[in-house]
């Protein structure tokens, strides 16, 4: 199954809830969450009943594809890679999702969301241990440094995130967002999940 490059308000009405795929327009009252807070299609307003425990466990997989922006078949390789090693697999295929490239330039704040994140990656505006790179699932390790490229700082994606006093890398990165460079000092852990991925449950689900 191909990635999904259809509306991405469809797929955050589909869980109903925000899953922030368009970075700072779901803040907003423009988001279609905000809007029409029910699925999409016609029987859409009748689709959030109660949830069967099989209901549970796929909606948890699809939400955290989604969040992730990652295939069907990709998901799967990822579980699978993830069940091989030695610890708990949620935590291992949590660390795979979130050490992904792009993933890791969406957490360092170089973009407003992994969509933008995978674009610089995919343009060729990223370097990585010195190396331009433009393979956004590559998955980085503890040591790796990153950055954007000395030409790309003038992008109007990157040079919007200098911008954002505000932003808070998480503790497994150390970030300059000034200079739109980072490194992996640790491990992301089971906290440093997105909000509403539940590893268990996907567990629970391809165990089945």
């Amino acid at each position: 199954m191909a990635r999904y490059t259809g509306p991405k308000c469809k797929q955050c009405r589909r869980e109903g809830e925000k899953l922030f795929l368009k970075g700072d327009r779901c803040e907003g009252q423009k988001c279609a969450i905000t809007r029409r807070n029910y699925a999409p299609g016609q029987l859409g307003k009748n689709r959030f009943g109660k949830l069967t425990e099989y209901a549970r466990h796929l909606r948890a997989k699809q939400k955290a594809r989604r969040i992730y922006g990652i295939s069907e078949n990709q998901f799967s390789l990822y579980y699978q890679k993830a069940d091989k090693k030695q610890e708990a697999t949620g935590l291992a295929l949590l660390k795979l999702l979130e050490t992904r490239l792009d993933n890791v330039i969406y957490r360092a704040g170089f973009a407003k969301s992994r969509t933008q994140a995978r674009q610089i990656v995919t343009h060729g505006h990223i370097k990585l241990n010195g190396r331009r790179v433009d393979i956004p699932s590559i998955q980085v390790k503890v040591g790796d440094k990153f950055e954007a490229r000395e030409g790309s700082k003038k992008n109007p994606l990157l040079a919007k995130a200098t911008e954002d006093k505000k932003f808070k890398s998480p503790d497994w990165l150390k970030i300059d967002l000034a200079n739109l460079q980072g490194e992996v000092i640790s491990d992301p852990s089971k906290d440093d999940a997105e909000a509403g991925v539940d590893t268990q449950l996907i567990v629970e689900f391809y165990s089945k």
